[in-house]
Parts: C-alpha cells; structure tokens; sequence
C-alpha cells in the first residue's frame, strides 16, 4: 500500500514539475521546456520537500518517460526533407557533429572535466541540446549532477550563441539563406535556433528548423556508438544498441513514409516533450545543489570552449561545402 501510494504521489509530482515547466517556456519560448524542467527538478530535489519513498518512484518513472520521448521524437524527423538540403549542407553538418564532439572530449581532457560529464555536453552541444544530453545518459555511467550540469551548460551558452550569431552574420554581410544554415548547424536547442536565425527572416528561420533536424537524424548513431563504447568498458551485456534507439529510427521511418497526419505529428511533438521533460524533471529532483555549484567552473570553460568550436567549425564547413 505503501508502495503504490510512493508511486502515485511521484506521478503526481512529476506531473506538476511539467504543468510547470510548459507553462514557463510558453511564456519564455526561448528557454524551452526541457530546460526549465530540469531546473525545477533540481529546485525541488534541492529541498526536503520529497520524502525518500517518493524520489525513490520519481527516479523509476523517469526512465520510462526518457525512452518513450525519446522514440516520439523520430516522427519530427523525415529523411526526404532532410535529403533536399543537398549533399553540400549534409557534409557540413556530419563534420561538425564530429568535429564538435570529438573535439569536446578532447577539450575536456585539457580542462581536466570527467568523462560522463564531457560525453553528456559533447553530445549535446553538438546535437540538439537537453534531448540529445537526456538520450546519452541512458547509455553510460554517469551522476544527476553531472545530467542538470550539461542541460545547465546547454541553456547558458546556446543563449550566448543565439545572441551572438545575427551579430556575427550581420558583420559578416551573410544572407538569409547562409544565416538559417549556420544557426542550424551551430546552435543547441531548437528554440535557440528559432531565435538566433529570427532577425535574419522567415526564410532564415525555415532553413535554420530543417539544418538543425538533419543534425537530430545524428542522435541515433551517436547514441549507439556512445553506448557500444562504454559496454566495452564497462564489459556488461546491455544491449548493442538500446531498444529506444531502434524505437527512434523506426518513427524516423515512420515520418519518412509521407502518410502520418498532420494532427498526428502535432501531438506526438507536445508528447515528446512532454515526456522529455518530466524526465529531466526526474533527473534533477535527484540533485543537490551544493554539489552541483562545487563543480562548476572547469564545466563552464568546456562549455564556452565547446561552443567556439561549434560555432567556428560550422561557419567553416558552410563555407567550404556549399
């Protein structure tokens, strides 16, 4: 009896720190859903507001909510849409995923960063923001802190780069075309990518949504590399590639068909985030704080060192490929 009562009073938790967060980011779109989520969960983990039982039923529902947002997120994603950018954009955007992600674990090697924290922001930075940072933690051994502190670095430096990129594009005299592109390519979060191409125009804004998808087609194949790695370390029997990866690819596949409703695609884009968001809500009602803060200055420098390289590496494979 007990036990259900934990597991009904975390659901009920749960769901308010995501009325909550939506109703945030609806009046603040740029910081997003997920974002706010994680930062009321670490509000609330930070406090004695949760009993043990509860954080205890909070943590297992969080897994069930990551996997299944992470699978809805395949039907935002068609592969023709994604083909018709050309195989110039394509190019950049596969080497700046991996520029950007193999250069941040190298980064983070300089700054002396832990491995889980640097795998987590590598993939974010370099992917599509807190979902990309919610699919990998899944995969590897890694702290709460260490998940909120990646969504933290996500949140801080995609809004330097969304304030930061239409004044470099201005001062560069780049077009609306080549101003969408390289806020999709370089910018963490869907919404930052809507900002940061916003002054350029509508048009700037269609091409900076479709770039920035292209590189969420990428999550899945990190994802799996990332995890087939740390298998080997760790020498576990975890699956080659998570069940919710393959779930991802087969939505990818889904959308890819053409026959999906619009309806549909519209609900299965707030059920994503939703599930994604009480899920990083989860993760960060399992921080505290203190811990967090120690911790954080060499975190912040990989961050701004990250987001160079991101935003360097973009511009240039733009410049190079198309």
């Amino acid at each position: 009896m007990a036990l259900t009562t934990a597991k009904t009073s975390g659901l009920a938790i749960t769901g308010l720190g995501v009325a909550a967060a939506y109703a945030l980011s609806s009046a603040w779109p740029v910081v997003g859903a997920l974002t706010v989520a994680v930062v009321l969960g670490v509000t609330v983990g930070s406090t004695p507001v949760l009993t043990a039982e509860q954080r205890v039923a909070v943590a297992r529902l969080t897994k069930r909510l990551l996997r299944a947002g992470v699978v809805l997120l395949g039907l935002q994603l068609a592969v023709p849409t994604v083909l018709a950018l050309g195989p110039g954009t394509l190019a950049a955007v596969v080497l700046t995923v991996a520029v950007t992600f193999l250069g941040t674990l190298g980064l983070a090697r300089l700054v002396r960063v832990p491995r889980s924290l640097a795998l987590l922001v590598a993939t974010g930075f370099s992917i599509c923001g807190a979902s990309a940072i919610a699919a990998v933690e899944g995969v590897i051994e890694r702290d709460d802190e260490d998940v909120a502190t990646a969504v933290a670095l996500v949140t801080c430096y995609g809004s330097f780069a969304l304030a930061a990129l239409p004044l470099l594009a201005h001062a560069l005299g780049l077009d609306a075309t080549r101003t969408g592109s390289w806020a999709g390519i370089s910018v963490h979060e869907v919404a930052q990518v809507v900002a940061a191409a916003g002054p350029a125009g509508a048009a700037a804004v269609g091409i900076a949504v479709v770039v920035k998808l292209s590189r969420v087609v990428l999550l899945a194949p990190v994802v799996a590399l990332v995890g087939a790695t740390e298998r080997g370390r760790r020498d576990t029997h975890a699956p080659l590639v998570p069940l919710f990866v393959l779930g991802f690819l087969a939505m990818v596949a889904v959308r890819s068909t053409g026959l999906v409703p619009a309806f549909v695609l519209d609900v299965a884009k707030i059920a994503s985030t939703l599930l994604l968001a009480g899920a990083l809500f989860g993760l960060g009602c399992a921080v505290r704080l203190g811990a967090l803060l120690r911790g954080g200055g060499r975190a912040l420098l990989l961050g701004f060192l990250s987001t160079l390289l991101v935003l360097a590496t973009g511009f240039g494979t733009l410049a190079a490929f198309t």
